[in-house]
């Protein structure tokens, strides 16, 4: 039978500018996808208040992440904002290997990396604003960035957004549910895949007979 046969899982990166709503999807989509897991990152960024270590992120020296990049530890690694971010290469692939689906929440030189080294397992979906001044709404409406800060981050947006071509899908987040429910019609997509359930020639040539 199918369903006692695990399916390869999938790899479901979700990116966007600063202030495109990631965060906020990535958060409701677990909400609603419980079997869904969020791929813990290294940083060399110090930790935010609450943050915890092996929760949020794994926190590392800039000398313990260049040595563990030399090591071949992660599957994918890029520098943003002047800090340092990549997806260790253990868990996942212990996860992917046992059918458990993993949320990524990186950027579009980390999706290209990841989609290099498991190719066929990642699907890519960025999310575009509705503006220019609707980011910067959002942007601001944080309340924690000096202005200097506003525009750097406006600066990273618009290469950011740059990249939306390489990415399998692209949606508009102007409708916060709405956005939501198409990310999880993605997911639910991806999981029925063909080359995720090694088991189906079996099944149909059974079926066949």
């Amino acid at each position: 039978m199918s369903s006692d046969v695990t399916r390869r899982g999938v790899c479901l990166v979700l990116s966007a500018a600063p202030g495109g709503g990631k965060t906020s999807v990535s958060r409701a989509l677990r909400e609603s996808e419980p079997d869904l897991t969020l791929s813990v990152s290294a940083t060399t960024r110090l930790p935010r208040p609450g943050e915890q270590e092996g929760v949020h992120y794994f926190f590392r020296t800039p000398e313990a992440f260049a040595a563990e990049v030399a090591a071949g530890d992660f599957l994918e690694h890029a520098s943003f904002l002047d800090r340092r971010y990549g997806t260790p290469r253990a868990p996942v692939e212990a996860a992917l290997a046992t059918g458990r689906d993993v949320l990524f929440d990186i950027e579009w030189q980390g999706y290209r990396q990841l989609k290099a080294a498991l190719p066929g397992d990642v699907v890519g979906l960025f999310l575009l604003p509705p503006s220019l001044a609707e980011l910067e709404r959002r942007l601001r409406g944080r309340g924690q960035d000096a202005e200097e800060e506003i525009g750097r981050r406006m600066a990273v947006a618009r290469d950011e957004m740059r990249h939306w071509a390489e990415f399998d899908h692209v949606l508009v987040n102007e409708d916060f549910t709405a956005t939501v429910a198409a990310v999880r019609a993605v997911l639910h997509a991806a999981r029925s895949a063909r080359q995720r359930q090694p088991w189906l020639a079996a099944f149909v040539a059974d079926l066949l007979r």
